[in-house]
């Protein structure tokens, strides 16, 4: 057994991927081969078709503490032992931004449930899913400033489209643990619930997104994405050409029929 296995737990069930993150000793904080193969099956969740939705949780009391930088590369220096120009722009590209990037991208809704502490490129992993379902200990914390670093993982592009530019300054600034309850309150998470029930309201959600259009989540998750970024023009443009492309979808012309014929739709993911 690959010892990375055990580190990130994998199963998919009812067309559910689950991925879930297992060193509690560490808070969960993500190593680089950690990061790869959460990217890895992201990759792979959206390109398998028994695949309908996926969950991202964790062992433990922290949901991810951040990078764990032991073992990352370390720094170049040229002949006169300076660093080399490039390198951490290099490294937080190729890892943190791709591990957000690839949540971002999957084709398939994502859920977070955040059973604990979710601080630096950990809360920013939990932001970027679709829906974030919360365990009341929770806690979500901008670590970056009390370290002297500037926030990476996509955290200055995530919080001020979730939250407002002031507010999202207020939590890089100041750096402060937010509870779930204040979390949702500020929009940053759909529902907040009791530690026991996480893993069962998690499943729940899932499910029901397992059950539905696939390819419709896929594209209505592209186009809400995009519009942040978009105008009016552009916006209103790809939402007319993914109308297009799902009416090729067998799942469309199921959901059109169950409509005439006054039944339940019964959605394939195709």
């Amino acid at each position: 057994m690959d010892p990375l296995d055990s580190l990130v737990l994998h199963a998919t069930d009812n067309g559910v991927s689950w991925i879930t993150l297992n060193r509690p000793e560490a808070m969960n904080a993500v190593t680089w081969d950690q990061r790869e193969r959460i990217i890895a099956l992201l990759g792979e969740a959206s390109a398998d078709p028994a695949v309908r939705a996926v969950v991202i949780t964790a062992t433990g009391r922290g949901f991810c503490a951040g990078a764990d930088l032991r073992g990352a590369p370390t720094a170049r220096t040229d002949a006169d032992g300076e660093r080399v120009t490039g390198d951490v722009a290099r490294t937080i590209r190729q890892g943190a931004q791709r591990l957000v990037t690839a949540v971002l991208d999957c084709e398939k809704p994502v859920i977070a449930a955040v059973n604990g502490t979710a601080a630096g490129l950990g809360a920013h992993l939990a932001l970027a899913c679709d829906l974030v379902l919360a365990a009341e200990s929770a806690r979500f914390i901008e670590v970056f400033v009390r370290r002297g670093l500037v926030p990476d993982g996509g955290g200055a592009y995530l919080l001020p489209r979730l939250v407002g530019p002031q507010r999202a300054k207020e939590l890089m600034f100041f750096g402060d643990a937010l509870a779930a309850a204040d979390a949702e309150r500020m929009g940053l998470v759909n529902r907040v619930v009791a530690d026991t029930e996480l893993a069962a309201t998690a499943k729940e959600w899932a499910e029901r997104l397992a059950a539905g259009p696939t390819r419709v989540l896929a594209l209505t998750k592209y186009l809400v994405n995009a519009s942040l970024d978009a105008d009016r023009t552009t916006a209103l443009a790809a939402e007319a050409w993914a109308q297009e492309i799902n009416m090729s979808t067998r799942d469309a012309n199921e959901g059109v029929a169950s409509f005439v014929e006054r039944r339940t739709p019964k959605y394939r993911g195709l």
